[in-house]
């Protein structure tokens, strides 16, 4: 293996080595432009390689690691392989309304898609102060927020909710059989001069990736995140991939909130799937058997809604009344002097600005593994940014 750290990008024959480095950092730039490589290298077209690998490096550039490129071969190159994603799919307008459009992704990535809906709700947006774009027949989309905070860069509020198909791995609180998945949402709106409110959540306790980073760490998970079949605490993050671990509502349980996130994650299939007609998580069909985990995340149905607050009111009185609002928060006395109030969104933006500085770091495991995914398909991987002295 050889490796070259002259410039952004490093040529790589074999597997990588990083001595004495816990983490690598690399160029964003340099980082972007490999992952747009590999997508089209599947046969994605290239502006839409580009958004896509946006999209999936904005989890490590701004620390959500979960949804970042450690899901590149795990999830996203396996859906190519399998065929479960069609690189050159085309999205179907299904119903046009103005305000309100329906899409059949026909299995497009979801990486793109999610992005090019969210545009399409703004720019009907403008047009009629909201747009709503419903989409079926989708794949995942990784961090829901990189996707609605395009519309809060312009100006706008956007929600966006995304079923998670025919996979089910949640149960109803008191139900035995698992019927629904995390279902994500995800919020963005203008903040006045800071970085934009951009809640990005899912509806249980924590998402798939937590658990599963957990097991690959070989550390145990929190009480609270799973529970066998008879309701107790489990801690081995092996339990969710086996079938005997359930992830938990946002809330925990009955009595401190569990059907809030129920409720949420409900919200999120009647808007994200049953809306445009996608694949469903509650079927009878999960009832037969044990009732463990099923079904894959295939047929994801999600939709976005996007307000244009500029064409409902004067831009100015929103955007003073906005600056307003965020100076109450932030400026509010903290407990803790050391621990200023904040909200969603701002210490992802912190963290993008100072990675899009100094290099977006990496485990030097998920490094390697992009070095290997470059080496098998005669690519260059990002080179390592040099260790700070």
């Amino acid at each position: 293996m050889t490796t070259t750290t002259s410039g952004s990008t490093a040529s790589v024959s074999g597997a990588a080595s990083v001595p004495g480095t816990a983490s690598v950092r690399v160029d964003l730039t340099a980082l972007t432009e490999f992952t747009a490589a590999v997508f089209r290298h599947h046969g994605l077209p290239a502006g839409r390689a580009l958004t896509a690998a946006h999209a999936l490096v904005h989890g490590d550039l701004t620390g959500i690691t979960s949804h970042g490129l450690t899901n590149l071969t795990r999830l996203y190159l396996k859906l190519f392989e399998d065929g479960r994603c069609d690189p050159a799919a085309e999205p179907e307008v299904l119903a046009d309304r103005g305000a309100a459009v329906l899409l059949d992704a026909h299995r497009a990535l979801g990486l793109w898609s999610a992005s090019e809906a969210v545009d399409l709700a703004a720019e009907r947006a403008v047009q009629f102060g909201v747009g709503l774009v419903s989409v079926r027949d989708a794949t995942h989309l990784g961090c829901a927020g990189a996707h609605a905070k395009r519309a809060a860069d312009r100006g706008m509020i956007c929600l966006l909710v995304s079923n998670c198909g025919q996979q089910r791995i949640i149960r109803p609180p008191g139900g035995q059989a698992a019927l629904l998945g995390t279902n994500p949402l995800a919020f963005a709106a203008p903040a006045g001069p800071r970085p934009p409110l951009v809640l990005d959540m899912s509806t249980t306790v924590v998402p798939t990736g937590r658990v599963r980073g957990a097991a690959r760490a070989g550390q145990p998970i929190p009480e609270g995140w799973l529970e066998d079949r008879d309701g107790r605490p489990v801690t081995d993050p092996h339990a969710l991939d086996r079938g005997d671990g359930y992830l938990k509502w946002l809330g925990g349980d009955p009595a401190t909130g569990a059907f809030k996130g129920y409720g949420l994650g409900l919200l999120v299939e009647v808007l994200g799937a049953l809306l445009p007609g996608a694949g469903l998580g509650p079927a009878t069909e999960a009832w037969s058997g044990s009732g463990s985990p099923s079904g894959q995340d295939d047929n994801i149905g999600f939709t976005v809604l996007v307000v244009a607050p500029a064409e409902l009111r004067t831009p100015e009185d929103f955007e003073a009344q906005t600056a307003g609002m965020f100076d109450a928060l932030v400026g509010s006395p903290a407990v803790d002097e050391d621990r200023p109030v904040r909200y969603p969104g701002w210490f992802e933006a912190e963290r993008a600005t100072e990675h899009g500085k100094s290099g977006v770091p990496l485990s030097r495991s998920l490094f390697e593994e992009l070095v290997t995914v470059a080496a098998e398909r005669g690519l260059t991987a990002p080179a390592p940014l040099p260790q700070p002295n």
